[in-house]
């Protein structure tokens, strides 16, 4: 997956920083179903242990990973809804 090279255009935001671990994955699958096919979501959290999870409740089916770059603020997930 490595860093994200072209910027794609965001359709969501969830900004999981300042969210509890079991309320911010909740956020998730609600963005999730509620997105439409070909949309792109953006997930920042403080740090990559998130996504880890992320994969286990997202049915692998409902996503294309785009990629994921972390630094020292954070890290950063896009998905294309599909």
């Amino acid at each position: 997956m490595g860093d994200i090279d072209m910027e794609p255009q965001i359709d969501h935001t969830l900004d999981l920083r300042t969210f509890i671990k079991p309320f911010s994955l909740l956020k998730v699958t609600q963005v999730f179903r509620s997105a439409k096919k070909g949309e792109i979501i953006q997930i920042l959290t403080e740090n990559s242990k998130i996504k880890d999870d992320l994969f286990k409740i997202l049915p692998s089916s409902s996503y294309h990973l785009i990629g994921i770059t972390e630094d020292g603020s954070g890290c950063r997930i896009l998905f294309r809804r599909t």
